[in-house]
């Protein structure tokens, strides 16, 4: 029921008042179907999504509009049923960890050889990841609710991986991941099922001396290679984080560019490292 347009390099949207509709996603999008489920919520009548994403931020969304007063049936499943109602009322709702910067200090503990112990974490939604990384030789143990121990290897072993839609193996760690397989002895092929275009942090690694070559959607990455410090360039969140966890092997002194992509995803991230014994200062 809303009007939609593109105006000078802007979408525009304007509704009176949405009504409900069945909605085929094309293609699984996690903060389509987030909006979608979203502006249903206070819709006329009821909306249908189909192959909706499943991944665990969708139903915690989904919990706290219930909390609301919305009535939001299926999330976590491909098909999520929405009930319009008249209005939502405030609530207090505390959000899940955030399952991918508990993914990148577990490959930081991986790719130092360290021993670290990350609190308040939800590791059913890590197991892709604790999957993949056991396989490579890292130890990863649950030590209590909501906690995850990983200590490194000194004998990390390559691993293929194809990026999946949840609960896949996420497109949000390829990035670590790749950094992680350049201190693993072999050659992994690292497969991106999920966007295009989304290796411009191999060639950040390759300056720091990593033996990557891209091939379309698969990155082949032989390994072990020393390291050395360079100034790099970060292009996106995840990139950022792969060259920081790249630059704790590195021989010398590594220099990240443009570390806002960094800030958009990670708090503070330089005092955690810090706080575990890394050499980092964030650079006014």
């Amino acid at each position: 029921g809303a009007s939609v347009r593109t105006e000078h390099g802007y979408v525009e949207a304007a509704a009176a008042r949405l009504r409900g509709s069945e909605i085929l996603f094309d293609k699984i999008t996690v903060t389509g179907t987030e909006n979608v489920m979203m502006a249903a919520a206070l819709a006329d009548g009821r909306s249908v999504l189909q192959n909706a994403a499943c991944e665990p931020e969708v139903v915690d969304l989904a919990e706290m509009l219930n909390k609301m007063g919305a009535k939001v049936e299926g999330a976590g499943t491909p098909t999520i049923t929405i009930e319009g109602v008249r209005e939502l009322k405030g609530t207090t709702h505390r959000i899940i960890p955030d399952r991918i910067e508990a993914g990148t200090f577990l490959a930081t503990g991986a790719i130092t050889n360290g021993e670290l112990e990350l609190i308040d974490c939800n590791p059913s939604h890590l197991s892709s990841v604790t999957e993949k990384l056991r396989e490579t030789g890292v130890n990863i143990e649950t030590t209590g609710p909501g906690r995850i121990k990983v200590r490194g290897s000194e004998d990390l072993r390559a691993a293929d991986v194809v990026t999946k839609e949840y609960p896949g193996f996420a497109t949000d760690m390829q990035a670590q991941y790749m950094a992680l397989m350049t201190q693993a002895a072999g050659t992994s092929v690292i497969t991106e099922d999920i966007f295009e275009n989304r290796f411009m942090h191999a060639s950040e690694l390759m300056r720091m001396g990593a033996n990557i070559r891209i091939d379309g959607a698969r990155a082949i990455v032989t390994g072990k290679t020393r390291l050395s410090g360079a100034t790099v360039i970060a292009s996106d969140l995840r990139a950022s984080a792969s060259l920081v966890v790249a630059a704790l092997v590195a021989d010398g002194i590594t220099v990240v560019d443009r570390v806002y992509h960094l800030d958009r995803g990670y708090e503070k991230i330089e005092e955690k490292l810090r706080s575990l014994g890394a050499q980092i200062e964030r650079l006014k």
